[in-house]
């Protein structure tokens, strides 16, 4: 059986997971592999056409929408005397060389980029984060034009970071889920002993890890969606322990002996 069908039985049959205990534990570490490459598709997506968009809109507005500046000496300086606020599918940019806005107001615009007088301001999912121009070197001196050659170079080397991002996020994905295994496996031990079955925790370790498939998969799509579920993690555990659970319980028990 290869690994796809795998995939597809595992999605609803903890017979066929109880089966798969006795496979050899380099076919299950491949199968963790496949799963961690699915999981990583749909973020590496949409972290792709994002960052694209996001830097070819940066990139326009530089250009089309807000004057020439510099930041020198912890200061940014403009020609603008009021401060200048856009807004693009959910994203705010504010831009304000004359100090009047404060990174509080641009905190209630929601997802936000902001250029204040003082320092630079990032919104998103609600976090405020702010970095100081004071931060730069002494002597520093950027301009827009400086920022628009680096979003160029940038763009010059999607095809070099966007690989580099995506191997980061597979290799990330992929110690979550042989952790997640590992803890599920020992979680195995304790019900095997409640069912009194006769198995190992190498048994319990190749069936923890496909019984994390139902899970991956149904998040793998909803992030396709980009539909966000509640208490994810909480849920994530509670099917993985369930489907794990019953698949332990297609274990036959050993027979008493008089």
């Amino acid at each position: 059986m290869n690994l796809f069908m795998q995939l597809w039985k595992s999605l609803y049959s903890p017979k066929d997971i109880a089966r798969f205990r006795f496979q050899k534990i380099g076919r299950s570490i491949l199968y963790i592999f496949l799963l961690s490459l699915i999981t990583s598709l749909p973020t590496t997506y949409y972290f792709t056409t994002n960052f694209i968009e996001g830097t070819r809109y940066t990139g326009g507005l530089l250009q089309n929408d807000i004057p020439s500046f510099t930041i020198e000496n912890g200061s940014l300086h403009s020609s603008a005397s009021e401060p200048i606020v856009m807004n693009e599918q959910g994203l705010t940019i504010v831009f304000d060389s004359t100090g009047k806005m404060t990174k509080e107001e641009v905190e209630r615009l929601g997802t936000a980029i902001g250029l204040l007088k003082h320092e630079a301001v990032l919104v998103t999912n609600s976090q405020l984060q702010s970095y100081n121009y004071s931060m730069f070197p002494q002597d520093t001196k950027l301009t827009d034009q400086d920022v628009h050659s680096f979003i160029q170079t940038v763009q010059s080397l999607l095809p070099v970071l966007i690989p580099l991002a995506f191997l980061f996020l597979y290799i990330f994905t992929s110690a979550s889920k042989f952790i997640g295994v590992c803890v599920l496996a020992f979680i195995g031990l304790i019900l095997k002993g409640t069912l009194d079955k006769k198995i190992s925790y190498r048994h319990t370790w190749v069936m923890s890890a496909y019984s994390i498939t139902l899970s991956t998969i149904f998040f793998a799509i909803m992030e396709m969606m980009r539909t966000a579920v509640p208490y994810a993690p909480f849920l994530h555990w509670f099917v993985s322990i369930t489907v794990l659970f019953l698949a332990i319980r297609e274990i036959p028990s050993p027979k008493a002996h008089d």
